[in-house]
Order: C-alpha cells, then sequence, then structure tokens
C-alpha cells in the first residue's frame, strides 16, 4: 500500500485522485494566483513522478502532454503517485507570454525559491516545496522560444547517474547533456534529490499532435522503466545520441539581414556543405547561403523566417560515426 501525499494544506490518500488549485501568489487586486495541480495517488507502493508544463506562459504542447496523461489514462493499476502540474506559470500563460508579466521575470531561471525574495523566487518556492521537492523523479517539458521550433530531445545531466537512467528511459534519439544553468527546475530539482530531465518538443503557441503522442510514449517508457505500470515495456528509440551540450552544439547565425528560406526541418541530417537555408534581401538581388560546416543533426531550426545579422538560425549537432550508420541504415530502409 502506498503512502498519502501530502502538500501545504491538503493530502491525497492511496486510490484517491485530486484536482487541486493551489494558490503561490496574489494579484494587484489581492485575488489569489493559483496554480492547478493533479494529484494521482495510486493504491500499490511505487516512486513519485511529476511532470510539469508552461514554466514559460508560451510553451503549449507540454500542457496537452500533462493533461492527458492526468485525464484520459486508465491509472486504475497504478504503482506509485503522479503529480502533474500543466501549467506552472499562470500570469505568463494568462498574458500568452514567456515570462512573468511582473518585472519580466524567468521562473525557469528562479528554483529553488525564496520565499522572502522576488516574486518569481516567491512562487517558486511554494511550488517547488511541495510538489517538486516531494517527488522520486520529474520530466519539465518545454517547447522552442517564439519563433523557432525543436525536434523532441532530452535536456539531462548524464554525469549524474539517477538523471542518466531517467534521460534514457525516455527513449528521445538525441540526449543533450548538460547540468543546466542554475535556477532552472531540472538543475535544481535534480540537486535537491529528484532526479529531472528537461523535454523539449516543438515551437510556442501551439499544439503539435505528432510531437505530443511522441513525448506520450516517452512518459510510458519512463513509467515502465520504475515499475509504475505493468502492461508498458521501456521504449528503445532504434538509435541514440548523446551530445555533450558544453562542446559539440553549434548555433549557425545569420551573416546578412534579410528573409531566410530554409532547405532543411527541424530532425533533418545534413552533410557537410550542405545548403541548410538562404538569406536573401527584399529584391532577391543579394544571397548569403548558409552551409553545413560539419555533418550533423539539425535539433532546432528557424521559424519566423525574418533575421538581423547575428540571430540564430539552426542548431546543429555533431554526430559519431556509429549514430550516423544508423540513421543513414533507417532512411534507407524507409525507402525500400
Amino acid at each position: 500500500m502506498s503512502e498519502p501525499f501530502t502538500y501545504d494544506g491538503g493530502s491525497v490518500a492511496p486510490g484517491e485522485i485530486a484536482n487541486v488549485r493551489y494558490t503561490v501568489s496574489e494579484t494587484y487586486l489581492g485575488d489569489p494566483v493559483r496554480v492547478p495541480v493533479t494529484i494521482v495517488n495510486g493504491e500499490q507502493d511505487g516512486p513519485t513522478l511529476f511532470l510539469s508544463a508552461a514554466a514559460h506562459g508560451d510553451e503549449l504542447n507540454g500542457i496537452e502532454i500533462v493533461r492527458e496523461v492526468a485525464h484520459e489514462w486508465d491509472h486504475s493499476g497504478l504503482h506509485g503517485t503522479l503529480v502533474c502540474l500543466p501549467v506552472l506559470n499562470v500570469p505568463a500563460f494568462i498574458a500568452q507570454q514567456r515570462y512573468l508579466p511582473i518585472y519580466d521575470r524567468d521562473l525557469n531561471r528562479s528554483f529553488p525559491g525564496d520565499d522572502a525574495s522576488t516574486s518569481a523566487k516567491r512562487i517558486a518556492a511554494r511550488i517547488f516545496r511541495n510538489f517538486i521537492e516531494p517527488c522520486d523523479l520529474g520530466l519539465d517539458f518545454h517547447t522552442s522560444t517564439r519563433g523557432r521550433t525543436n525536434m523532441l530531445h532530452a535536456r539531462a545531466d548524464m554525469e549524474h547517474d539517477a538523471v542518466a537512467r531517467l534521460a534514457n528511459a525516455f527513449a528521445s534519439n538525441v540526449i543533450i547533456s548538460t547540468q543546466g544553468p542554475e535556477g532552472t527546475l531540472r538543475r535544481e530539482a535534480a540537486d535537491a534529490g529528484t532526479p529531472t530531465v528537461t523535454v523539449e518538443l516543438g515551437e510556442a503557441h501551439r499544439f503539435q499532435r505528432p510531437l505530443i503522442d511522441e513525448a506520450l510514449e516517452g512518459v510510458l517508457s519512463v513509467m515502465a522503466e520504475y515499475g509504475m505500470r505493468d502492461t508498458e515495456t521501456v521504449k528503445w528509440p532504434g538509435w541514440r545520441t548523446v551530445i555533450d551540450g558544453s562542446d559539440e552544439k553549434t548555433w549557425l547565425r545569420a551573416d546578412a539581414g534579410g528573409l531566410v528560406e530554409m532547405h532543411h526541418d527541424r530532425g533533418s541530417l545534413v552533410e557537410e556543405g550542405d545548403r541548410v537555408c538562404t538569406i536573401t534581401n527584399p529584391f532577391k538581388t543579394d544571397s548569403t547561403v548558409i552551409e553545413a560546416p560539419f555533418t550533423g543533426l539539425l535539433v532546432g531550426v528557424l521559424e519566423n523566417p525574418l533575421v538581423y545579422p547575428g540571430n540564430p538560425l539552426c542548431h546543429l549537432v555533431k554526430l559519431d560515426e556509429v549514430t550516423l550508420r544508423a540513421i543513414r541504415g533507417r532512411k534507407l530502409a524507409d525507402r525500400a
């Protein structure tokens, strides 16, 4: 039998599901700012997994992932507890912007929070203390920022054994290995004893169904790895590459201002010397061709086709020979 899940002001007994609107701040009028939380406490013992989204208020794909897990899946045989936080940054979500409207602060640089500090750190502290720190592991869903889009991939500190196990269980093709900046949910949670992985997928202001479905398979795979669902198996994505986030990722940037035509989509393999994109002026009398400096994978690409010099165009990562052979082999099989 599992234990009750408790938080400041409430408790959810084994076998119960609770939908909570938890107060984390107040508006200018003194009305409560409430974060929606669904807690599914299984009758059988197991780990506690949190799923969070919309730490940035315009990142919507993760919201649908968390909602579907919480409200559409059958949890009758659940081993352990799910803590589902579909919208962490409620003020930014309401304003449909990335950062907290209050002084434009980034909630995902404010963890673990501080009850006596800024508004962002006070919100972060209440979320972290009640719904992150009590958990055994976590998945934090994000999208690219406005004007860019990402293929689905995980970001995790692969030097941390417990985090690496979680990242591998999520079963994305690409894992970018970094500790993460100070104040991010995944770094501070891991430092506090809750291994956490960031999952990046798609673009802001969108529900992108194929990416959402792919991420839901990753959640099932994680739950299988930790024995939370008896009927699922851990997924193998077919190929996997772990990229050293400090050394082997490259943002290709514009050397001229203008309008961009991308020649490849996110997730594409490009060979060294391939034309990745072309920048032209309004009359198409001048053009600047951006070529791949090495053979690699386009993890993220530009969606907004307007750039100044120095603006990022795409996120290209190097691949080892084993991974390249696996990708090329799968492409040949798909054509057969």
